[in-house]
């Protein structure tokens, strides 16, 4: 490796000439030289990509922006409309403090979202990030925009040996000196869309990268070792049992999650506990339960074998009744998937 370092200037330029003709057409983003996108549809896009891709997160921003057009219509949404329109996307207290930063704004900002980083980080679940991301795209602030790409951009420019998480420091610094009144927004677009579409977490384009020749993880031979990562425990698996039970009309039994804990606040099957191991299940009601298999999902710190079991009951009023198809729209895709298992046409006919 050459004992140089990586020229900001020259990257900076660069960058820019190439995000001004390579920018991702994105359905919350403005063209580049058009103006500033509303900071709604900011913040709303960098909520919901926090845990998710451009992909999958894309129908969803549709379907909020369609909905709920303006912060002030989402503040005023009920919950579970929310929580049921964010399932699918994982991380439900995001959801919550969405709709929690939503009223924050309409009540207390008269429906306008501050302009400055530190205004917007005093918003309720508004972190470091999406404040910085916030600041820049929509109001074109000098703010230094950290991101997983954005990460991986810094540790193969600068070749950081330090594994992360320990190395997050130095990144967020070396990624500080590129920040500057000039195009902070368009800067802070430019590296996301170089990481994601260029220096990829595996097999980066380097043939194709406007600053290959200052990147000093290329020039050790194997710029993918970047960022050095140390190896993960392996996930633990859990394991419980779900309970779909079906009334004559053909509807589905459902019931809304404690607010705290996983999936919290949204609608669910009956279920077991979760637990490493065999779960300690007791059906919720006298019935006769057939066996529908299992489904698996994945968690993102565990992995989970959901037992299902299936009956035909009368309607309680311990319960919450839902058309099958509504029922589906409307669960996690956890339990939608349970409620799939449990289709069969002997129970459901």
């Amino acid at each position: 490796m050459p004992d140089v370092s990586p020229d900001i200037d020259l990257i900076r330029s660069r960058l820019l000439a190439w995000y001004d003709a390579h920018a991702r057409s994105l359905p919350w983003r403005a063209a580049v030289g058009a103006p500033r996108t509303e900071p709604y549809r900011v913040w709303l896009s960098e909520v919901m990509l926090q845990q998710t891709t451009v992909p999958h997160a894309t129908p969803y921003f549709h379907a909020f922006t369609t909905r709920w057009p303006t912060v002030s219509d989402l503040a005023a949404a009920e919950d579970a409309e929310v929580m049921g329109a964010w399932a699918g996307l994982g991380y439900y207290a995001r959801a919550r403090n969405l709709l929690a930063c939503a009223r924050a704004v309409a009540g207390e900002h008269g429906g306008v979202f501050p302009d400055t980083e530190a205004a917007l980080l005093a918003l309720p679940g508004v972190g470091a990030y999406t404040a910085a991301a916030v600041a820049s795209i929509a109001f074109d602030r000098a703010a230094n925009v950290v991101d997983g790409n954005v990460e991986r951009v810094m540790a193969r420019l600068f070749a950081v040996e330090t594994p992360v998480p320990a190395a997050r420091p130095e990144l967020r610094r070396l990624a500080g000196l590129f920040v500057t009144d000039e195009r902070p927004g368009d800067w802070a677009q430019a590296l996301m869309d170089l990481g994601a579409t260029v220096c990829r977490p595996k097999s980066p384009s380097c043939g194709t990268c406007p600053v290959a020749s200052e990147c000093l993880g290329l020039a050790t031979g194997d710029p993918a070792r970047f960022p050095v990562k140390i190896k993960k425990a392996d996930r633990p698996h859990w394991r419980g049992v779900a309970y779909v039970l079906i009334d004559d009309q053909r509807r589905v039994a459902v019931e809304t999650r404690p607010e705290k804990g996983l999936l919290g606040g949204m609608l669910g099957l009956p279920t077991s506990d979760w637990a490493i191991g065999e779960p300690v299940a007791a059906a919720p009601v006298e019935a006769d339960w057939r066996d529908a298999g299992a489904v698996e999902h994945v968690f993102t710190h565990f992995s989970l074998t959901l037992a299902v079991m299936t009956a035909r009951v009368d309607a309680d009023g311990d319960y919450r009744w839902m058309p099958i198809e509504a029922a589906r729209a409307a669960l996690p895709t956890v339990f939608a998937k349970a409620l799939d298992r449990a289709s069969a046409p002997d129970l459901f006919g």
